[in-house]
Parts: C-alpha cells; structure tokens; sequence
C-alpha cells in the first residue's frame, strides 16, 4: 500500500506533494529535516499533513503524484488548506 501525501507550511505559505510506503516515518523525516538539501528543509516552520489518499502500488501512487503536482491537482490540494 502506497500514500500520496501534501503537507502544508502556513509560515510560508508553501505545499510539498509527494509519496511513500510508511507515512508516519515520512512525516518524521520532514519535521527533523533529516534530508538536508531537500525542498521541505530549506524551509523554516512545522509542516502538516493536509491530504492523504491510499493506493495500491508504486505506479498507481506515482501517476496519482504527478497529477497532484500539476496545476489543477494543486489547486485539489489548496482547497483543503482554504476551503472550495
């Protein structure tokens, strides 16, 4: 079972989408900034979960991601931050 992810930084306002097997472990690595040079460490403040969505597999979780990430599937993801 596959996740594809958003989390949210309300101090600046920025969205990260992204996938993985283990959730709560990648949810850790972000808030520790355990990747140093990736694009959720360079920015400051605590990110939340704001949209989680369940898949089979990789290929599935990955195609749902790259939709997720374009511009209507972030415009998906902002309105659980603002509402429709």
């Amino acid at each position: 079972m596959y996740v594809i992810y958003a989390i949210y930084n309300q101090d600046h306002d920025k969205i990260y989408i992204g996938q993985t097997e283990d959730i709560v472990q990648r949810l850790n690595l972000h808030q520790n900034k355990s990747f140093k040079k990736s694009y959720t460490a360079k920015i400051n403040g605590e990110w939340r979960l704001i949209y989680a969505e369940e898949v089979q597999d990789r290929q599935t979780a990955l195609k749902r991601e790259k939709q997720l990430k374009s511009y209507r599937g972030r415009q998906f993801v902002r309105e659980f931050i603002w509402g429709p």
